[in-house]
């Protein structure tokens, strides 16, 4: 790994750190001051909900200006929505915090992924630069909400939120020195302006947003549904997130690996493997009763999964024009969050009627019936 991307894993672990702790410290103190379930469920959903709709517009605004000047407002937005909040501890500003951390984490997000993915210079770069930077959430998805919650046991919520707007601070001071990459011109056309939506007219691209929704929704099922089915057995809370966590080491630890092995493997190969073992960890799952068991298809589970996006992105910047990255990279990660949004209430609505165990089943079949369109990637 050279010295710019390390910085670049920084600058992203800096961003996403402080709406991970974010996320922890905003349920936590509405809690605390006396507000319900179901308004703590609309704090947490607008975290997602503000990427839905400015990724489009992130995506074309990267496009236009490369990868500073996005990040820097990003950081604009995300130091002043938690410092805020920090001030005046509210709800009301606790949902500003969350909207604002959202809309620069994605932000960032999609101007990183186009500047790395344009700077590399082979197909086994692509995938190699990929599967480093998606490390980067793992990491921040721990340093963010453990220092919060450090900070909230020994000094309180007010510290805690003031360290969390400090981190985006420390995202700018590692990228502002990266080096520009020369602008793509899009070429002349005498109809109207491309728009977004024209890129899914592109058969690659749709069946590329197709699987990898298909990744985002099992990862969505694993996280929602693991903590009832553990519950369901008996388990306790930290059996439950010792589960939870085998399978976040796992789905990074593959992604250490993948660099090493980028030029031997190919992209639909490891996309149409972990569909085919999602799926058949699927229908096993809620057939286990034991936590050892259930935490070695959890490991499974996250190499599975893990290893995927990497493969997408390297695939999706082969795929879309290079002067639209940014609005390819835009309408991937709104499609990823509308279903991280709605998929949840879909779950619990099917488990009601089926139960638990029916929805690992129905997600199972789901998925993989994706395999031929995974293969067809070729």
């Amino acid at each position: 790994m050279n010295p710019a991307l390390a910085r670049l894993i920084g600058a992203q672990v800096c961003l996403h750190a402080a709406m991970a702790g974010t996320r922890l410290v905003a349920p936590l103190l509405a809690l605390q001051q006396g507000y319900s379930a179901a308004a703590v469920g609309l704090l947490l959903a607008l975290f997602a909900l503000s990427q839905v709709f400015l990724a489009l517009p992130a995506g074309r605004f990267a496009d236009r200006h490369g990868l500073r000047r996005p990040i820097g407002y990003s950081v604009i937005a995300a130091t002043l929505g938690v410092g805020l909040a920090a001030v005046w501890p509210g709800y009301p500003m606790l949902c500003v915090a969350a909207l604002l951390t959202g809309a620069g984490t994605g932000a960032t997000v999609i101007a990183l992924q186009r500047h790395v993915g344009r700077a590399a210079e082979s197909v086994t770069q692509l995938k190699q630069v990929f599967s480093w930077l998606g490390i980067a959430p793992a990491i921040a998805n721990f340093i963010g909400p453990f220092a919060a919650g450090l900070l909230i046991d020994y000094a309180g919520y007010r510290p805690a939120l003031a360290l969390l707007a400090c981190l985006p601070l420390l995202c700018w001071h590692l990228v502002r020195r990266t080096q520009e990459l020369p602008p793509v011109v899009m070429a002349p056309t005498d109809g109207p302006r491309p728009r977004a939506w024209d890129l899914l007219r592109e058969t690659a691209f749709r069946r590329l947003l197709f699987v990898n929704w298909l990744q985002s929704s099992s990862w969505d099922v694993h996280a929602f549904v693991l903590p009832i089915l553990g519950h369901e057995r008996g388990f306790s809370a930290s059996t439950i997130g010792t589960l939870l966590g085998v399978f976040a080491i796992a789905a990074a630890g593959v992604r250490l690996v993948l660099p090493l092995v980028a030029a031997r493997v190919q992209e639909w190969a490891v996309i149409a493997a972990s569909i085919v073992c999602t799926a058949a960890i699927f229908a096993v799952y809620p057939l286990l009763s034991s936590p050892w068991s259930m935490g070695g298809l959890s490991a499974l589970l996250g190499i599975a999964l893990g290893a995927v996006q990497p493969m997408v992105m390297s695939k999706l910047h082969q795929v879309t024009p290079h002067a639209r990255h940014g609005e390819a990279l835009g309408l991937r990660l709104m499609t990823i969050n509308a279903s991280s949004v709605a998929m949840p209430i879909l779950f619990g609505a099917a488990g009601a009627v089926v139960g638990i165990a029916g929805v690992f089943w129905i997600v199972g079949v789901v998925i993989a019936a994706g395999a031929p369109v995974a293969w067809r990637l070729k």
